[in-house]
């Protein structure tokens, strides 16, 4: 006679392995714009996003909680039994790559979330003027976040910079790029231009670099003018103190 298996419940088990097992036996499920699993969501920059989450298959009243990353978010009362939304206007730069997570209030273990996919074009402008003594290095840096990432180029007065090898450093990562310069030189002069683009549109920094002469170069030279000026009047002087040695007092 085949034995009968019945599923039982230790006493004192924890109250979320409880809600877990009636989740499961009753196929509770959240979702998200009709989507039951976790899934990003592309939006620009500027633009308005709605999120609804939906209780599925529950025989009750269940409230809704949303988070914002790890912060909760503050819901008005009507706005969290079975079904709740949340607007996010307008959205920004700052608000990509940030998930929002619906989750039942008495498990949270039930959730749904969506990803924010923001797209937005390089932000950069202005300028900077640098002035550095010759022989030194300087790196002109720029700071640009894009959503697609871009691709920088950089000129030189209005020209294709044409790199030195050993003396031209370039860096890039996904928010810098750097043209770094070793021991600078009087050709250098000039105004160098960030262009930053994206299939979004461009950005643009100048740096007016201006190589200035080497202080201590500068002191030698003028110290040696002295030295030598004086040099020259010390003959004058001496002549003159030997003439009149030389003459007979009245």
């Amino acid at each position: 006679m085949a034995q009968r298996h019945s599923l039982t419940i230790p006493y004192g088990a924890p109250v979320l392995a409880i809600s877990f097992l009636a989740c499961v036996a009753t196929g509770l499920e959240l979702s998200i714009n009709n989507h039951a699993a976790d899934f990003p969501l592309s939006t620009t920059s500027g633009s308005s996003v709605s999120l609804s989450c939906l209780v599925h298959n529950s025989s009750q009243a269940e409230n809704l909680l949303w988070y914002r990353g790890d912060g909760q978010v503050g819901l008005k009362d009507g706005n969290k039994v079975n079904i709740s939304h949340i607007c996010i206007h307008p959205v920004n730069e700052s608000d990509n790559g940030v998930t929002f997570t619906c989750r039942l209030a008495r498990d949270k273990s039930v959730q749904v979330s969506v990803t924010l996919d923001v797209k937005f074009p390089p932000q950069l402008s202005g300028e900077e003027t640098l002035q550095i003594e010759e022989e030194k290095d300087v790196t002109l840096t720029c700071n640009s976040k894009s959503n697609p990432q871009a691709q920088t180029t950089w000129y030189k007065d209005n020209n294709d910079l044409t790199l030195q090898e050993g003396r031209y450093v370039l860096r890039q990562t996904s928010e810098v790029f750097q043209l770094s310069i070793t021991k600078v030189q009087k050709s250098d002069n000039g105004t160098y231009t960030c262009v930053v683009e994206s299939s979004l549109g461009k950005g643009t920094k100048d740096f007016h670099l201006i190589i200035e002469e080497a202080v201590i170069t500068a002191v030698v030279v003028v110290a040696i003018a002295i030295f030598f000026g004086i040099v020259a009047r010390r003959d004058k002087f001496c002549k003159c103190f030997k003439k009149s040695n030389s003459e007979t007092a009245l």
